[in-house]
Order: C-alpha cells, then structure tokens, then sequence
C-alpha cells in the first residue's frame, strides 16, 4: 500500500495536535487490521503536512516530517531520517521483476506559489524538489531496474485545472520528463493523489510513454470536477470513492487500474 498523502487531515503547526490525530487514526480498528495485513509505504501532501497548499517556509515541518514517518512505521535507522524531507526509495521484486517504488517530497522543499485574486501562478523559475532531493533522484533513475515507479503528492502531467499541479512550475515539470525520457530502458508509471478524483493520464515521450494513475480518496470525493478537462486524461474522470492498482503477471505484463469502490475497474491500461 502506498500512501500518496493527505494520509490524515492535520492543518496545524503543533506537534501535539498533530500526534493526536495519527494516534486516532491508527487506533481505528478497521485501519489496524489493514496495516497488518501488507507492507505499507508513503509519503506526504499538503494537510498532514500541516498547511493547505503547504510549501518550504513552513516553520514545523522537521517536527511534522519525524511524525510522518513514525506513522508509516520507518525504522529509526532508515537513511530518510539522516536528512531533510520526505523523500525516499524502496526496491521490490515481483515474479523476476524488479521494481524501485520512489517516493518524491513536493512540500519540504518547495518554492511558494502566488496568487492573484485567489488563482495559482505559474512560476517559470520556481522549484518543487530542491537541490538534494534532485540529486538524490538523479541517483536512483541511474539504479537498474525493469519497472520504476513514482509516487507524489500532487498530479504530474495533468496541466489544465485549476488546483495545484507541477505545472505551476514548468522548470521542475520538464527537468522531470527529460530524466523520464533519458530512461529508454524502463518502464515508467507515475502515482498521484490530492484531487479526491480518479483518472489515467497517458504523456507520450520520444523513449516512452509514461502513463500516471491519480487516486483519491477512499472516504470521500469531490463532486465540482465532472467536466474538467485533461487533454492527457485516457478513459474517464470518476468522483467516486477510487484506489489504484498495479498488477504484474509471471509473463512480466504490467496492468494499471483505477477501480471504484462497489465496482470491479474502472479504468485500465495495459503496458
């Protein structure tokens, strides 16, 4: 299981608040017997993060950061905690495939974003990851593996809503598709949430196609998007309850799902 963030609704600078909240969240039984039955990773967004729309000048956010990971159950020896943010990989192999899950932090490190009559602007020289963790990911896409996998906060490829988005800031968004497109030898699948929506976005790369499954949420959705445009969007758009799937067969075939609560799928794709 893979959190992709807003894993609790947090909204707050005290440490103690925010502690309560995991607490309450882990002591749900229903929650406790789903973490016992699979390995489960994460990273964070914007509310357990601790702000709405929360970016690098948030002054908590080494507090927030230690009781994120406490919550995940990350070792207290894990690299992740030797240094600033969020970010971090993990390695998996299924039926002799190899895949890196990499988890990116668009918060700890992230340029603030400004508005204009309560609307987003884009920010041409803005930055989301930050030195270190670009680094860092230049690190991991040069590890050997069949199938990468990243997981992130906010959506990716999608360019034309109104909400939050790595299009805010194109510098980062194209220094991204160009280390995606560099990795002729793999698989590509990225992983949002953030919207309360579901929908399959498919960018085409001159190496490869790279397809991102947006998945939120379990407990609630949001019904003001139904006619929201995607020009990347394959399938469509739901507004009820979603979780994403991937599946790996022994023949090595990779399939992605979006699948409704109450349905079978929703969406898929096959690579």
């Amino acid at each position: 299981w893979i959190w992709l963030g807003d894993n609790i609704y947090a909204d707050t600078d005290d440490m103690a608040v925010l502690q309560k909240k995991y607490d309450k969240q882990n002591a749900t039984k229903e929650y406790a017997d789903f973490k016992n039955d699979l390995e489960m990773i994460g990273v964070w967004d914007d509310h357990d993060y601790g702000v709405n729309d929360g970016d690098g000048t948030f002054s908590a956010k080494q507090g927030s950061r230690d009781l994120a990971l406490d919550f995940l159950g990350v070792p207290a020896d894990a690299e992740v905690r030797s240094r600033e943010g969020m970010y971090q990989s993990y390695s998996y192999t299924f039926e002799g495939m190899v895949v890196r899950v990499i988890l990116l932090d668009g918060r700890y490190f992230r340029d603030p974003i400004k508005r204009i009559n309560k609307v987003y602007q884009a920010d041409p020289d803005g930055d989301i990851l930050g030195a270190a963790q670009w680094s860092w990911l230049e690190q991991e896409l040069a590890k050997k593996e069949d199938l990468l996998i990243i997981g992130t906060g906010v959506q990716i490829i999608p360019d034309e809503h109104r909400f939050e988005k790595w299009a805010l800031f194109p510098k980062s968004q194209k220094r991204l598709f160009d280390l995606l497109e560099a990795e002729t030898t793999k698989d590509v699948i990225l992983l949002s949430g953030d919207r309360h929506i579901g929908e399959v976005s498919k960018l085409p790369l001159s190496s490869k196609v790279v397809y991102e499954v947006t998945s939120s949420g379990l407990t609630h959705g949001y019904r003001g998007v139904n006619k929201e445009t995607n020009r990347y969007r394959i399938g469509t758009l739901t507004q009820k309850l979603n979780y994403g799937l991937i599946q790996i067969s022994k023949d090595k075939s990779i399939e992605l799902k979006l699948c409704e609560l109450g349905r079978r799928r929703h969406v898929e794709v096959e690579l």
